[in-house]
C-alpha cells in the first residue's frame, strides 16, 4: 500500500480500543503498523507540499533548568556554599529546575493535553519540544526518530496564549499576508487566495471575516474568533506539529468546545496536536486522546485522557463528592485531597510537622515512576519511523520568497496596519494648529532690527526642536510596541530581519515627510521668511532632513532599550541633551563639555537653517545709530559662519544612515537570539 505524505489520515475512529494496562501498549502497535504502510518516496529537489507530513514525537526524561539570577558574585550565600560544597553543588545552586524529567509520545490524529497547577511547567515544556528553548535542556526529543533541525522547525506551528495579532488588519487580510509571506513561491495567487478561504471556511471565520481583529481601545472580533484566527495563522503553512498555550484561556465553555471540536478536525487531518490547558470542562476533557498531567516540574500522569479515573482509581484516589475530572486531577496535582479518598499508608512515616500536600505529590511521583514510565520507555524503544519519515521531515520546507517579493508584501501589510497612525486627525491637527499659532506669533517677523532678527532666530531654533521632539517621539516606541509581532514572526522564519526593518523604516517616512511639508509650507509665508524659490526648498530640505534623522535617532534607542517604559524615559533624555546643546541657549559651551554637541544633530540642523535662511553679507539694523551691518556680526551668529558652505549637510546624512544601521544592529541583537 503506498500513501503520500499529503494524503495520511489518521481516523482516530479507527483506532484500537484501549483498556487497563494494555492501553499504551496497543496504541503504539497501532502506530507501528500504520508506520508500516506508509511508502513515501523523498526526493530533496521535488517533494509535495500540500499537506501535513505525519510526525511522531517521542520526548524521553526531558529536564530544563534557568540560572538563578539572585545568586551574583557577590552574593553571601553563594560565597558561603562555594567554601563548604564541591564545584558540582555550587553548579547546581545556580540554577533552578523547571522540568525534572518528563516521558511521552504522541502521534498523527491524536491531542495531547499538558495538564498541571499553575507554575508547573507546561508552557516550559511545550516551548522545549516547539524548539524554542533549547539552552540547559537536558533529554531526548525526536520528530519520526530524527532530532530537532531547521527543517522540523518549518514544520511545527506554535500557537501562544497571548493572541499576537495586528489589531488593524481584518481576519482576512491577517490570513492573506501570512499566506502570501510563508506559502512557496511554487504556488500561485489564486491558489493562495484559495488555501486562505479554505482556512476561513475550515475554521468558522466566515461571519468576521471583515471584521478588525481589534485590542486595546479599538472594537474588533470576540475572543473566541481571535484566537480561531491565530490557530488559522499557523495551520496555513499545513504544520504536521501543531503546538498551543492555554488556547482556551479567556473563553467561555460555548466557544472553548467549538475550538477543540477545530482542533479534532486538524487532527484528523494528519496532524500531531499537544495543547497545555488549565482546568478545562468535564466534556472538553473527554475530547483530548491524551494526558500528561505535572506537578512540580515532574510527571504524575501519562496515558490516555479517558482512563486517568480509573488509574486513580487503582492507586485508591477516589472523589467524594460529584467532581469534574480536571479538577480532580488538579487537586491531585497540588497536593490537595479534601473531598477526595485517599490510601492511608501515605503518611504512616511522615513527621506531624510535615506538609500533607508534599506526601501526596511525592507519592504519585513515585507510582509514575514505577507503574507508567518503565512502560512508557519500553514503547519508546519497540516504535520507530520508517526510513522514508525519517528522511522526509529531514527534508528543509522551502517558502521563503526573494527579498524583492518580501519587501512588497510587507510594505503592504506595514502600511495597512499604521495607516491609521499615519493619518491620524489629532496629530494633523496638532501639525497644522502648531503652525498656524507660530504663523500668528511670528507674523510677518523680520530682521530690520537686532531684536527681530533675534526673534526669528529663535523661530528657526523652535522649529528644529519642534520636529526633533516629534520624529523622535514618534519613532522610538515603533520596535518596543511591535517586539512580540516581531519575535513570533521571526521565529516562524516569515520573513528576513532586513526586509522588516526597511519596510518599517520607509512606511513611517511617508509621515515624517508628509507633516512637516504641511507644517512649514503654512509656516514660511506667514512668519515672513526669506521669499525665494531657492531659499523655499532649501529651507524645506533642512527641516525634512533633520525630521529623517530625528527618526532614525528614535529607532536607533528603540531598538536598543526595546522597552516602552524606558523608550519614554531614553527619548526625554536625548531630547534635552539635543536641546541644551543646539547652539541657540548656550553658545559658548566650555571645552570640556564641546564634544557633547558634536553628538547633537539639532547643533547640525540648526546651524544649517541659518546658513540656508540667511546670508552673511546682507545688511541690517540701518535705522540704528551705527548705520547698516553685516548680518554676520551679529552676536546671533557668532559661532556660525554663514558663509561656510553646508557640509551640515552630509553630517547629517551621515547621521541619518548610521542611525539606521546601529538600530538594525541593535534589532537584530534582541530579536534574532
Amino acid at each position: 500500500m503506498e500513501i503520500g505524505v499529503e494524503d495520511e489520515i489518521v481516523d482516530m475512529s479507527t483506532l484500537p480500543p484501549s483498556n487497563g494496562s494494555m492501553m499504551m501498549a496497543s496504541r503504539n502497535a497501532y502506530f507501528r503498523n500504520r508506520f508500516s504502510e506508509i511508502d513515501i518516496e523523498v526526493e530533496d529537489s521535488n517533494i509535495n507540499q500540500n499537506g501535513p507530513l505525519p510526525i511522531f514525537l517521542k520526548f524521553e526524561d526531558v529536564e530544563y533548568k534557568v540560572r538563578n539570577s539572585q545568586l551574583g558574585s557577590d552574593n553571601p550565600v553563594k560565597v558561603m556554599v562555594t567554601k563548604v560544597s564541591t564545584r558540582h553543588a555550587v553548579e547546581e545552586d545556580r540554577y533552578t529546575r523547571i522540568l525534572k524529567g518528563i516521558t511521552g509520545s504522541i502521534g498523527p490524529g491524536e491531542i495531547l493535553a499538558l495538564m498541571g497547577p499553575s507554575g508547573s511547567g507546561k508552557t516550559t515544556l511545550l516551548r522545549v519540544i516547539g524548539g524554542r528553548l533549547l539552552d540547559n535542556t537536558k533529554g531526548k526529543i525526536t520528530y519520526n526518530d530524527v532530532k530537532y533541525t531547521p527543517a522540523v522547525k518549518r514544520r511545527i506551528g506554535f500557537v501562544t496564549q497571548e493572541d499576537i495579532l495586528f489589531p488593524q488588519l481584518t481576519v482576512e487580510e491577517t490570513l492573506v499576508f501570512s499566506a502570501f509571506l510563508r506559502l512557496p513561491t511554487s504556488m500561485t495567487k489564486q491558489e493562495k487566495y484559495a488555501k486562505v478561504e479554505t482556512t476561513v471556511k475550515e475554521l468558522g471565520l466566515e461571519r468576521c471575516r471583515h471584521t478588525k481583529i481589534g485590542g486595546g481601545y479599538l472594537k474588533g472580533i470576540s475572543g473566541g474568533e481571535r484566537k480561531r484566527t491565530s490557530i488559522g495563522y499557523e495551520i496555513l503553512v499545513d504544520p504536521s506539529l501543531l503546538l498551543l498555550d492555554e488556547p482556551t484561556s479567556g473563553l467561555d465553555s460555548t466557544a472553548a468546545n467549538k475550538l477543540l471540536v477545530t482542533l479534532q478536525g486538524l487532527a484528523k487531518a494528519g496532524r500531531t496536536i499537544i495543547s497545555t490547558i488549565h482546568q478545562p470542562s468535564s466534556r472538553i476533557f473527554h475530547m483530548f486522546d491524551k494526558l500528561l498531567l505535572i506537578s512540580e516540574g515532574y510527571p504524575i500522569y501519562y496515558g490516555a485522557a479517558r482512563e486517568t479515573m480509573e488509574y486513580f482509581s487503582s492507586l485508591r484516589f477516589n472523589p467524594e463528592i460529584a467532581m469534574n475530572p480536571a479538577e480532580f486531577l488538579l487537586d491531585l496535582a497540588t497536593g490537595q485531597v479534601n473531598d477526595i479518598s485517599i490510601p492511608t499508608d501515605i503518611f504512616e512515616d511522615q513527621e506531624p510537622t510535615h506538609d500533607p500536600s508534599k506526601s501526596v505529590i511525592k507519592y504519585l511521583q513515585l507510582k509514575y515512576k514505577t507503574l507508567l514510565e518503565p512502560r512508557e520507555k519500553e514503547n519508546h524503544r519497540g516504535v520507530s519511523a520508517p526510513e522514508n519519515l525519517q528522511l522526509a521531515i529531514q527534508v528543509k520546507k522551502e517558502w521563503t520568497l526573494s527579498w524583492l517579493d518580501q519587501f512588497v508584501i510587507l510594505s503592504k501589510r506595514t502600511y495597512r496596519a499604521r495607516c491609521k497612525d499615519y493619518f491620524d486627525k489629532l496629530r494633523l491637527i496638532q501639525s497644522l494648529g502648531v503652525a498656524l499659532l507660530l504663523g500668528l506669533l511670528w507674523w510677518k517677523s523680520s530682521t530690520n532690527t537686532e531684536a527681530q532678527l533675534r526673534d526669528q532666530v529663535g523661530l528657526a531654533f523652535y522649529i528644529c526642536i519642534f520636529w526633533t521632539s516629534s520624529c523622535l517621539f514618534g519613532a522610538i516606541y515603533v520596535f518596543p510596541f511591535e517586539k512580540y509581532y516581531l519575535i513570533k514572526e521571526r521565529k516562524a522564519d516569515m520573513y528576513r530581519l532586513s526586509v522588516y526593518y526597511i519596510c518599517s523604516t520607509l512606511c513611517d517616512m511617508v509621515a515624517h515627510v508628509c507633516y512637516p511639508t504641511f507644517f512649514f509650507i503654512i509656516v514660511y509665508f506667514m512668519a515672513g521668511f526669506k521669499r525665494t524659490v531657492a531659499c523655499f526648498f532649501l529651507t524645506l530640505f533642512v527641516v525634512l532632513l533633520i525630521a529623517i534623522t530625528s527618526q532614525g535617532a528614535g529607532e536607533m534607542f528603540g531598538a536598543a532599550v526595546m522597552s516602552i517604559k524606558r523608550a519614554g524615559m531614553a527619548a526625554s533624555l536625548v531630547l534635552m541633551l539635543f536641546l541644551l546643546t543646539g547652539g541657540y541657549y548656550v553658545q559658548h559651551i566650555p571645552k570640556f563639555m564641546q564634544w557633547l554637541k558634536y553628538l547633537s544633530f539639532m547643533y547640525y540642523g540648526f546651524r544649517l537653517l541659518l546658513k540656508v535662511q540667511y546670508s552673511g553679507d546682507e545688511l541690517y539694523d540701518c535705522e540704528s545709530k551705527g548705520g547698516c551691518r553685516p548680518l554676520q556680526s551679529s552676536p546671533q551668529f557668532a559661532t556660525v559662519n554663514l558663509k561656510g558652505g553646508l557640509k551640515e549637510v552630509w553630517v547629517l546624512a551621515s547621521m541619518a544612515i548610521c542611525f539606521r544601521l546601529f538600530a538594525y544592529l541593535w534589532l537584530r541583537r534582541r530579536i534574532d537570539v
